[in-house]
């Protein structure tokens, strides 16, 4: 077990990322993306994780190619996996930022015409591959990409110049979470078209929700993020990933409450005795305000995040604040609670994506947002 962040006897919660799920995650969408072979999204600080142990352990698991989203990640990815295969999502931004891939080794995904002119003028060269990159081609998201006139004029004109050398053509789905939606067959066969212009390249579509799609959805290299970490990557059915972090906050005090008074800011009324365990975390590491549920008159989620302790949920009390939350734990008695315990916020008991739609977001952005005060455990994973 190794150990981050602030020590474990001063920090007001803890976080355990368990990088042997990871690693069986990993392994199972490997398995269901065969014969395609499976790359690992890491950007975001491997969604809020750590690059480095959550990289390492992937390594080990059999992964060769990441993906980031910025150069900067992939340079400090870099770092960990000297041997890896790096692409970098969102392109070039100037000329000034080719020097950075090259001193990385860094395969740029280039998403429009300013991409392809700057790393035909300033890409690297390893001697055998000139400029080498990923070609992301636009089949409806309208986020990233070349539109498909201009990724047909591209290959024309590069089988005469050569000026390139993609190692990929890429698109990105945009409902595979949703398997009936219509949306995926047209992306589908927009990509294949597409894909056919470069016919010595290999392919992607498929991230974590379009590897469960299967079939020509695969391609040759499929990219999964959320479903590493755990997240479910299909909406509406069961989720088979094991579950990777669990997050927890230490009860800071204990008190009982009479009906008739009022909880946190906006004073949520009470409706009967309450003992309400006061936990030390808060939107300022994480756990969203909209966890709240009735007492943010934000939107209208399905009566807002609950904890998990001693065997008990605990629904949240009022408004998440910035360091602290409140949860009613009358059900499990006077003396069951007590200052120093831990209350789960996700994990095991309590799936990140359950408390992401009771807050009216996606386990995304829940680990995402994961703040530096919580003490940090890795476990499994041979660390």
């Amino acid at each position: 077990m190794t150990g981050s962040g602030p020590a474990p006897h001063l920090a007001g919660g803890r976080l355990t990322v368990d990088l042997s799920a990871l690693a069986a995650n990993y392994r199972l969408l490997a398995k269901r993306s065969a014969p395609a072979q499976a790359a690992a999204v890491v950007k975001a600080d491997a969604y809020g994780l750590g690059l480095g142990p959550v990289a390492r352990a992937l390594w080990a698991a059999g992964c060769r190619r990441f993906f980031v989203a910025l150069p900067a990640e992939g340079l400090a990815l870099r770092t960990v996996l000297p041997d890896a295969e790096i692409f970098v999502f969102n392109g070039l931004f100037g000329p000034e930022a080719a020097a950075a891939y090259r001193e990385g080794r860094l395969i740029p995904v280039l998403n429009a015409q300013s991409d392809l002119s700057i790393w035909e003028a300033y890409g690297w060269d390893d001697g055998d591959t000139p400029r080498p990159c990923a070609i992301h081609v636009e089949t409806g998201m309208n986020r990233l990409g070349l539109a498909p006139e201009r990724a047909r004029t591209l290959a024309e004109e590069n089988a005469l110049t050569n000026a390139l050398t993609p190692v990929l053509v890429m698109s990105h789905l945009a409902c595979a979470d949703t398997p009936g939606h219509p949306m995926n067959r047209r992306q589908l066969e927009s990509f294949q078209a597409l894909r056919a212009l470069f016919p010595e390249t290999e392919s992607s579509l498929a991230n974590s929700a379009g590897i469960f799609l299967g079939g020509d959805y695969l391609c040759d290299v499929t990219r999964p993020g959320i479903a590493l970490y755990g997240g479910a990557p299909v909406s509406d059915a069961a989720n088979p990933m094991r579950p990777v972090v669990t997050a927890e906050a230490r009860v800071a005090q204990v008190k009982q409450v009479r009906a008739g008074d009022a909880a946190s800011y906006g004073a949520t009324p009470l409706h009967r005795d309450t003992i309400i365990a006061v936990a030390s975390t808060g939107y300022a590491d994480g756990y969203h305000r909209a966890a709240s549920g009735g007492g943010v008159p934000l939107r209208d989620v399905r009566g807002g995040a609950s904890g998990f302790i001693h065997g008990h949920e605990a629904p949240v009390v009022g408004r998440v604040t910035m360091d602290l939350t409140l949860f009613d734990v009358t059900a499990l008695g006077p003396d069951a609670v007590a200052v120093g315990d831990h209350i789960e916020l996700f994990g095991p008991n309590m799936p990140i994506d359950a408390v992401a739609e009771a807050a009216g977001t996606v386990a995304y952005e829940l680990l995402t947002s994961l703040g530096r005060r919580y003490h940090r455990e890795y476990v499994g994973g041979g660390v």
